[in-house]
Order: C-alpha cells, then structure tokens, then sequence
C-alpha cells in the first residue's frame, strides 16, 4: 500500500513558478512509477509528467520546457517544478503511482495510488 500527500499549491500571477511536493509512504520510491495529473473543472484528467524508476521522465506537450518533474529517493518526495506559469494551467493537481513498469500518461486509470490533489490557480 502506498499514501500520497501533496502540498504546495496556491494563487500566482501568469509567468510566476510553483513546487509542488508529494511524499510518498509504503513502498520504497525506488519501486515505483510516479506522475503528476492535473484536471480543470468541466475537463477530463490531464496527464502532465511522470518519472520511472529508473529516472526517466515524460512530460506532456503543454508543459514541456516549463515543467520539471524530480524526486528524492532518500526522502521519498516527488516534486513538479513549474515555471512561466499560465491561466490555463489552473487546476487541481494530484500526484499518482504504481508498482513496476510506467503507464502511459494517458493511461491515468493504471496509475493504483493517489493523493488528495493540491490547487493550483493562475491569474493574468
């Protein structure tokens, strides 16, 4: 069993930068395949980074170069760096994570483990 838990959401200006953080408990990260997820009301579940175990990361084509997906194994923290913030970037954002081989990140259903979700809302 895993336990998620996000933090570091709130209300920036478009072009300002967030962190989120999501410490994870149960398994070891170094087992898991971990994501960031986002969802704006009246739209569907946005896959937005992941990052296997092995260190490789994905990043959606909305956030890419914008958004840093990282972790400390040792802390067991997943982090979403997010930079040039804009308006439509507001959402709710969850961290995710499954056991062994990543899914896609448009295969959120794959993903067994999730927080509470953080916002995220960006003004312009």
């Amino acid at each position: 069993q895993v336990q998620l838990v996000e933090s570091g959401g709130g209300s920036v200006q478009a072009g300002g930068s967030l962190r989120l953080s999501c410490a994870a408990s149960g398994d070891p990260m170094s087992s898991l395949c971990m994501g960031w997820f986002r969802q704006a009301p009246g739209k569907e579940r946005e896959g937005v980074a992941k990052i296997n175990t092995g260190g490789g990361t994905t990043y959606a084509d909305s956030v890419k170069g914008r958004f840093t997906i990282s972790q400390d194994k040792r802390k067991n923290i997943l982090y979403l760096r997010m930079n040039s913030l804009k308006p439509e970037d507001t959402a709710m954002y969850y961290c995710a994570a499954t056991l062994g081989a990543c899914p896609l990140l448009r295969q959120s259903d794959r993903y067994n483990y999730w927080g509470q979700g953080t916002q995220v809302t960006v003004s312009s």
